[in-house]
């Protein structure tokens, strides 16, 4: 027999339906619209982000809500994260306007489905179930295949999808794969019955190889090493606009998936998949450094610079305790804004014909626009863990929650890691300060909105920095018992 549908259920899922209903809307509305008024496209799908984080905001408590036979939750800490993801995905629309406009690509398509691929972050971020999570993650993933391919003149993109597309559905094969040895193990969907049905004890090995097999497809969705091959091709065959939000939206909901999967599901046998998280951390944070070393084109580097950057926020969750918890969701929120940014300072430096993506098209920015070479050089120093940055206090955040789970070795590397990780930030920043551009130099896109909003993004990694004790203590409380 069906469960019966409440209305206490729909209310509990106002701003999923509404995403989802209004991404439909626009589809159709964006059929009787004119390319030369594109715009309003536009204009209508950041309303749609305006009015999903209102609905969000308005029915924020620290009190769980269960809907649907327990298949999907309410709480502070998805509320949270999908609060973070409204603020990325205008960014992403804001940044993106004038790239794909000079390159003919700005269609409706696009804003369809970015919050198509929102919809199904949501649903994994307030996922209870894993057939709940499972439909937001291929909800995700289908978008994305298609972001990734909206070029398709360019035969480096076409390229780029087609890997993506592959390696996307092998993952998402183990991940199933694992959720029914998961299911074989304990009769149930539903994340807090499978918890309670690990508490009980007994043997524990088709349960174990289902949770290696889910971390897998975890580990693919971070782009953590060794399943990081996809990163580096789809960073730099897609779209700058189309990486922006590939590197940044959805790694908040990467760490809501795997905190749901790990602590909601598999808690009581965390003693097994902490080390495996740890070991994954350690090579993430090992492999992302050393070959971001020798990388030339900027997106790569970036591609590179991720997977390090999963390593930190996979020690958050190798603690396995509230802090470690808090201190991986600051982490998460974190880097995708700082991601956010650093593909913009890209895109604010492109044009048709001319993607300034290579570490040399930042040479001798400082001498034509010092304004725009000090906003980069905070995002570099935000990445690469300088104080008093946003960057620095993530770093700090997850390496205490480290070694509070007992993890120093972890700790130790990371801090060695983030040391050689600063030597390609500085590249950067050598390029811009202290060499000699090749002709004019790179110019900036003259677009006001684009340039203000890259201010605002560059600027907020410094006063977070400094002001941030709010947004750090609210991840920490999401998690407090």
């Amino acid at each position: 027999m069906l469960p019966i549908i409440t209305s206490a259920d729909l209310h509990t899922l106002i701003p999923e339906l509404f995403v989802c209903a209004a991404a439909f809307a626009l589809l159709m509305i964006d059929l009787f619209i004119s390319p030369q008024r594109r715009g309003l496209t536009h204009f209508l799908a950041l309303l749609i982000l305006v009015a999903a984080a209102v609905l969000t905001a308005r029915d924020m408590s620290s009190v769980q809500t269960f809907a649907f036979s327990h298949f999907f939750v309410r709480d502070i800490a998805g509320d949270a994260l999908k609060m973070a993801l409204y603020g990325v995905t205008a960014l992403v629309f804001v940044y993106a306007k004038p790239y794909l406009q000079e390159r003919d690509l700005f269609k409706g398509e696009f804003h369809v489905l970015v919050l198509f691929a929102m919809l199904g972050m949501m649903l994994m971020i307030s996922a209870q179930g894993l057939v709940t999570l499972y439909l937001g993650l291929e909800l995700l993933a289908l978008s994305s295949y298609g972001l990734v391919a909206m070029d398709r003149d360019n035969p480096i993109a076409s390229e780029a999808a087609m890997k993506y597309f592959i390696l996307g559905s092998m993952a998402s094969g183990l991940l199933l794969y694992g959720m029914s040895m998961i299911y074989g193990a304990t009769g149930s969907l539903q994340l807090d019955e499978i918890h309670a049905a690990i508490a009980k004890g007994g043997d524990h090995t088709m349960l174990l190889f289902g949770v290696v097999f889910m971390l897998v497809g975890i580990a693919f969705k971070f782009g953590a090493a060794p399943f990081h091959m996809w990163l580096p091709d789809v960073y730099e065959g897609a779209p700058t606009a189309i990486t922006l939000f590939i590197g940044s939206a959805p790694k908040l909901a990467a760490f809501a998936m795997a905190y749901r999967l790990l602590e909601s599901g598999a808690g009581p046998v965390d003693g097994q998949w902490r080390i495996m998280i740890a070991w994954l951390a350690a090579l993430s944070l090992l492999l992302g450094n050393l070959i971001a070393l020798v990388q030339d084109n900027f997106k790569r580097l970036l591609a590179y610079s991720t997977i390090s950057h999963v390593g930190f926020l996979f020690m958050g969750l190798a603690a396995a305790n509230n802090t470690g918890y808090g201190a991986a969701m600051f982490y998460a929120i974190s880097y995708a804004v700082t991601a956010a940014a650093a593909f913009a300072a890209i895109i604010l430096l492109s044009r048709r014909g001319f993607e300034a993506d290579r570490v040399s098209d930042f040479r001798g920015l400082w001498r034509k626009h010092p304004l725009h070479a000090m906003l980069v050089l905070f995002i570099m120093a935000s990445l690469a863990g300088v104080p008093p940055f946003l960057g620095f206090w993530a770093k700090l955040a997850v390496i205490q929650a480290a070694l509070v789970g007992g993890m120093a070795w972890l700790a130790i590397l990371s801090v060695v890691c983030a040391v050689i990780g600063a030597y390609y930030y500085l590249r950067i920043i050598r390029a811009m300060f202290f060499e000699e551009a090749e002709g004019d130099g790179a110019s900036i896109h003259p677009d006001s909105h684009l340039r203000a909003a890259f201010a605002v993004n560059a600027l907020a990694l410094l006063v977070l920095g400094i002001f941030g004790d709010p947004l750090f203590h609210w991840c920490q409380a999401a998690f407090a018992t």
